[in-house]
C-alpha cells in the first residue's frame, strides 16, 4: 500500500503525487524536542561549527593576550552638607542649608569631571612638560595598525608641530577619558576612578583629583565668604542710612499730627465711650425730671393743692406742716363744737390753720420751682456732655486718619531697622568666619597603587570568546542546515518532497569492502550488506502498490545520480533470486548498460523498435547473474524519439509474457521528455536521488513534469549514501543504526 506523505513546502506537488500514486496522505506529528536530530545537525556541520568556534575563540584569546593591561585606582570623596546662609533675601548669595538635592550632587560630579579640574590636576602633576603626554610621540593605535595591515595603507603620521594650547588640550583629553566619577547610591559619597596602563600614575592622578576637588571646594567657600563680606559691607551703610531716615520720618509725623503717644487713638476711643455713657445717663435724668415737672403741673392745673405731688410727699417741711395742720384741724373741730364759730379761740385757730395751708402752698411752689430748675440743669448737662462727645468723636476721626500714615511710616521704619540688624548680624558672623572656613568636601579614602590589572579580564574574556564562538558556530551550523536543500534521510524525502521513501543504497566504499564496480559487488559474497540494500529496495517496490510491479522504471531528476547502477544492480539481484529478468537501456545519451556487455551485438533496442531486428538478436545474457540485457546501440540523438512511440509500448507488452521482471533504465526526467512517456507504461516508477547532492527543488521540479494520474510512483530511493557519515548524523534513518547491525552480515 503506497501511503503518500503530504508536502509541507509544496502542497501542489503533494496533491500531484497523490494523484500519481493513488495513495492517501498520512502524517504524524511529534511535539517533543528532537535532541537526536539536533545532534545529527551538529555532527553533519561539525567542521563548520568547529571552524567558526575555533576562529572566534582564537581571536578572543589573541585580543586578550595582546591587549594592553589597564590598571584602575579608586578614591572616595564625601561632600559636606553643613552649609550656612550668607545673606538673607539674595538668591545669588545664598547657600542653602540642609540636604543636597540629586541635581546638586550631579553638579559636583560635573565639576570633578570638568576640563578646569583636569587642568588643575595636570598643572599639579606637571603633565604639560611630560614626554609621555607629547602628542608627537603618540604611536598609532592597534585599530590603525590592523587597518594598515589589512588594507596595505601606510600608518598615519603623527603631527609634530603642536602649540602650547594644543598640548594642554591633548593632556586634558587624556585625563578626562581615563576618569570616572560615580555616586554611591543616594548618599553624598563619590567614587573617583582612573584607568591607566601605569598603576602608579593611575593612583597619583585619582588622588590628585581628590585633593584638588577638596581644595577647590574650600576655595569656593572662601570666595563665597569674601563675596558675602564685600556684599554685606556695601549694603550695611545704605541700610543704616535708610533706617535712620525712616525713624526720623516717624518722629516728625508724630509731632506734626500731635500723636504724642502711640496709644492716643486708644485713649480717645475710651473717652468717646465714656462720653457716650454720660450722654445716655444725662438724657435719662433730663427725661425723668421733665416727666416729674409735667406731672406736678398737671395735678396743680386740675385743682389739687399740691400735697399729692410726688416731690411734696418726699419733702420733710411739707410733711411737718401737714402734721401741724392735722393737729390744728383737730383742735379747731373741738373748739367749734365747744364754743362755736365766733369764739376767739376758734377764729385764732382758723387763722393759724390758714397760715399753715399758705405755708404748705408756698413750700409746694418752691418744690415745683425746684423741679423746673432741675429740668433746666439736666438739659444743660445733657447739652454739655453731647458737646464733649462730638468733640471727642471729631478728635478720634482726625487721629485715625493720622494713624494710617503713622502706621505705614512705623512699619517701614521697623522693616528697615530689622533688615539692617539682620545684615549687621550676618556681617559679624561672616567676619568671624573669615579665615576659619571648613572644606565642603574631603577625601576619606585615598587610592592605593593597584597590583592587578582591571582590564582585560582574562578568564571572563576567554569564557565570553568561547561562548561567542560556540553561539556563532551553532548559528552557522543551523543556518547552513536551514539553507541546505539536499536529501539526507527518509524523513527529508517524505516531509520535503512528499513522496514515499523506499530506502537507501550505500556507497560501496563506505562499507569498507572492495573497490570494484558496484554491479560486481552484487554477485560477491563478501558484500552482503550492499546486496541486502537492493533486496530491500526490490521488496519496497513490490509493497508500494496493490498492482504487481512487473515493469519498473528507474529514473532521476538529473544525470550522475546513480540510476543506471541501481538499475543494473536491481536486475542482477532479481536474477540471482531465480527471476527471469530483463534490463532495458532506455537512455540513448548515456547507454550505461553497454558497460555490462562482454559480447557485442549489432542489434539493440532501437533496431528492435524499428523492426530491423528481432528481439532475440538483440538480447545479451549477463553470465554473472543470469539476467538478460537489451542495450541501446544506436548513437543518433534523434533515435530517442522512438522511445515515446507505440512500438515501445507494444514491445513492453510482448516482453511481459517472456520475463517476470523487467527493469527500464530511463533517462533523467528534467533533460529528457521520453522518460515521462515511459513512466506511463511501467507498473512502478522508482525515483533515484543522490544522497546530499541533488536538491529537493530539482526532485520536486522533475516530479511535477510526470503525467499526473497516469503513473504509479513507487517512491524515492537515496543513492550513494556514505554509511559511515549517515551512521553519525542521519538521525531517524535506518542507516543511522548501521554500526549496530553491521556485524549481522559477517
Amino acid at each position: 500500500m503506497n501511503n503518500e506523505i503530504t508536502l509541507y513546502r509544496d502542497p501542489e506537488l503533494a496533491s500531484q503525487n497523490l494523484a500519481l500514486t493513488g495513495g492517501s496522505a498520512q502524517a504524524t506529528t511529534d511535539d517533543r524536542v528532537n535532541f537526536g536530530a539536533i545532534a545529527s545537525i551538529l555532527r553533519r556541520r561539525r567542521t563548520l561549527f568547529l571552524s567558526i568556534f575555533l576562529a572566534i575563540f582564537a581571536l578572543g584569546v589573541i585580543l586578550t593576550v595582546t591587549q594592553t593591561r589597564i590598571y584602575s585606582a579608586s578614591a572616595q570623596v564625601v561632600i559636606d552638607t553643613s552649609k550656612e546662609q550668607v545673606a538673607p533675601g539674595n538668591q545669588e548669595e545664598v547657600l542653602q542649608q540642609g540636604a543636597l538635592s540629586s541635581a546638586q550632587v550631579d553638579t559636583e560630579v560635573l565639576i570633578i569631571s570638568s576640563r578646569a579640574m583636569a587642568n588643575k590636576v595636570a598643572e599639579s602633576l606637571n603633565l604639560y612638560k611630560s614626554a609621555a603626554f607629547d602628542p608627537s610621540n603618540v604611536q598609532p593605535g592597534k585599530l590603525a595598525r590592523l587597518r594598515s595591515f589589512v588594507t596595505g595603507a601606510p600608518l598615519p603620521v603623527s603631527r609634530r608641530a603642536y602649540d602650547a594650547q594644543a598640548q594642554r588640550e591633548f593632556v586634558i583629553d587624556v585625563l578626562q577619558r581615563g576618569l570616572k566619577v560615580t555616586r554611591t547610591g543616594v548618599t553624598y559619597m563619590l567614587v573617583l576612578s582612573y584607568e591607566s596602563a601605569d598603576p602608579d600614575f593611575a593612583a597619583a592622578v585619582v588622588n590628585e583629583y581628590g585633593r584638588q576637588y577638596a581644595l577647590d571646594a574650600l576655595a569656593r567657600k572662601r570666595e563665597a565668604n569674601q563675596n558675602a563680606l564685600t556684599f554685606l559691607s556695601k549694603r550695611l551703610d545704605g541700610l543704616r542710612k535708610q533706617a535712620q531716615a525712616d525713624n526720623e520720618a516717624v518722629q516728625q509725623y508724630r509731632v506734626a499730627h500731635n500723636l504724642l503717644s502711640v496709644n492716643a487713638a486708644q485713649l480717645t476711643e475710651q473717652e468717646v465711650s465714656i462720653y457716650n455713657q454720660q450722654v445716655a445717663g444725662a438724657r435719662a435724668a433730663a427725661a425723668e425730671d421733665s416727666a416729674r415737672l409735667a406731672e406736678a403741673r398737671r395735678q396743680m392745673r386740675n385743682g389739687a393743692a399740691g400735697e399729692d405731688v410726688g416731690e411734696s410727699l418726699q419733702s420733710g417741711v411739707v410733711g411737718s406742716l401737714k402734721t401741724q395742720r392735722a393737729s390744728l384741724a383737730s383742735e379747731l373741730a373741738n373748739l367749734e363744737s365747744r364754743y362755736g364759730e365766733r369764739h376767739p379761740e376758734v377764729v385764732k385757730t382758723k387763722n393759724q390753720l390758714a397760715e399753715i395751708d399758705r405755708s404748705i402752698r408756698d413750700e409746694i411752689g418752691k418744690i415745683v420751682s425746684g423741679l423746673n430748675a432741675r429740668v433746666n440743669v439736666s438739659q444743660q448737662r445733657l447739652n454739655a456732655v453731647g458737646s464733649n462727645l462730638s468733640g471727642a468723636r471729631s478728635t478720634l476721626g482726625t487721629s485715625n486718619k493720622a494713624l494710617v500714615g503713622f502706621a505705614e511710616l512705623s512699619s517701614k521704619a521697623e522693616t528697615s531697622q530689622a533688615l539692617y540688624t539682620a545684615y549687621l548680624d550676618r556681617y559679624k558672623a561672616a567676619a568671624a568666619q573669615d579665615g576659619t572656613e571648613k572644606a565642603e568636601a574631603r577625601v576619606i579614602s585615598w587610592a592605593q597603587v593597584p597590583s592587578q590589572p582591571s582590564s582585560p579580564k582574562v578568564t571572563l574574556n576567554i569564557v565570553l570568546a568561547g561562548l561567542l564562538g560556540m553561539g556563532a558556530g551553532l548559528i552557522s551550523a543551523f543556518l547552513a542546515e536551514l539553507f541546505f536543500t539536499g536529501l539526507t534521510t527518509g524523513e527529508d524525502v517524505e516531509t520535503r518532497v512528499g513522496v514515499q521513501y523506499l530506502g537507501s543504497i550505500p556507497l560501496l566504499g563506505s562499507l569498507g569492502k572492495g573497490k570494484g564496480p558496484p554491479i560486481d559487488a552484487i554477485v560477491e559474497k563478501e558484500n552482503v550488506a550492499f546486496a541486502e540494500a537492493f533486496r530491500a529496495l526490490r521488496a519496497a517496490i513490490g509493497y508500494s502498490s496493490d498492482v504487481h510491479a512487473q515493469v519498473v522504471l528507474i529514473t532521476s531528476a538529473l544525470p550522475k545520480e546513480g540510476k543506471s547502477t541501481i538499475s543494473a544492480c536491481l536486475s542482477r539481484i532479481a536474477a540471482l533470486e531465480n527471476e527471469k529478468v530483463l534490463l532495458i537501456d532506455c537512455d540513448p545519451h548515456r547507454r550505461s548498460v553497454n558497460s555490462m556487455i562482454v559480447e557485442r551485438r549489432d542489434a539493440g533496442l532501437f533496431e528492435v523498435l524499428r523492426g530491423d531486428a528481432e528481439i532475440e538478436d538483440a538480447l545479451v545474457l549477463d553470465e554473472a547473474s543470469g539476467a538478460w540485457l537489451l542495450p541501446f546501440n544506436d548513437t543518433r540523438t534523434q533515435s530517442s524519439d522512438i522511445l515515446a512511440g507505440d512500438a515501445m509500448a507494444a514491445l513492453i507488452q510482448k516482453l511481459r509474457a517472456d520475463f517476470t521482471y523487467i527493469v527500464l533504465d530511463g533517462a533523467p526526467v528534467l533533460p529528457s521528455a521520453d522518460t515521462r512517456i515511459l513512466a506511463t507504461i511501467a507498473d512502478a516508477v522508482v525515483f533515484v536521488a543522490r544522497w546530499r547532492k541533488v536538491t529537493d527543488h530539482a526532485v520536486k521540479s522533475a516530479l511535477k513534469l510526470l503525467p499526473r494520474g497516469r503513473i504509479n510512483m513507487a517512491g524515492i530511493v537515496l543513492s550513494q549514501v556514505d554509511i559511515r557519515k549517515q551512521a553519525r548524523f542521519g538521525h531517524g534513518d535506518a542507516s543511522y543504526y548501521f554500526n549496530q547491525y553491521k556485524e549481522y552480515y559477517s
